[in-house]
């Protein structure tokens, strides 16, 4: 991969909140601003009718000027292939994301290890794509959305706890790479990081 020597090089704006804080809502107004063309990886999985109505709500709701991509796992591959050809990324969402690596390594018995090898190569790419020579030319921000999982009451089960424990790490280690991090409250975005 050709390293981006310019100073130039695409921005990583992290958005964090609770459920139905308004970060996803938050991240599409702020990408909005940037004009060029934009693309979507939507990571949830229609796996029920409630699902996929709200995944149809949600794209309707975007409108004709995104392009969407549904990954579930393989984000980083996506935004290697795809980088050349948008001004601007969202992903959105990364507990999302977590929770289908975490239902593809399950039943291993090194669950964990797994997990947490998969979230760093995750930051990897992103900081990869970050220094792309061929991505940073048009590439203009990526947006990530995740939830912030750990301001509740610790869960009563252990799958659970383990999947607060790795979103609180995914998100620990986004956040360290991000250039801006915004923590959304009642649809109020606080910005953490600049």
């Amino acid at each position: 991969m050709e390293i981006n020597s310019d100073k130039r090089k695409p921005k990583i704006i992290f958005i964090i909140g609770g459920a139905r804080s308004g970060k996803s809502s938050f991240a599409l107004y702020e990408a909005e601003k940037i004009e060029g063309k934009k693309l979507f990886i939507a990571t949830a999985q229609p796996l029920d009718a409630e699902m996929k109505a709200r995944i149809e709500m949600h794209r309707k709701e975007r409108g004709q000027n995104w392009d969407t991509a549904e990954v579930h796992i393989k984000i980083g591959e996506t935004l290697k292939t795809k980088c050349a050809f948008y001004k601007v990324i969202l992903i959105d969402c990364l507990t999302l994301w977590l929770s289908n690596v975490m239902g593809v390594h399950a039943k291993t018995s090194d669950m964990n290890t797994k997990i947490v090898e998969t979230i760093n190569t995750l930051v990897d790419d992103l900081q990869n794509i970050r220094h792309s020579l061929r991505c940073s030319d048009d590439l203009s921000s990526i947006f990530i959305v995740s939830n912030e999982v750990g301001m509740g009451i610790v869960p009563g089960n252990s799958v659970s706890r383990i999947f607060r424990d790795l979103a609180g790490q995914l998100n620990q280690k986004v956040a360290q790479i991000a250039d801006e991090v915004y923590l959304i409250v009642s649809g109020l975005p606080l910005k953490l990081k600049r």
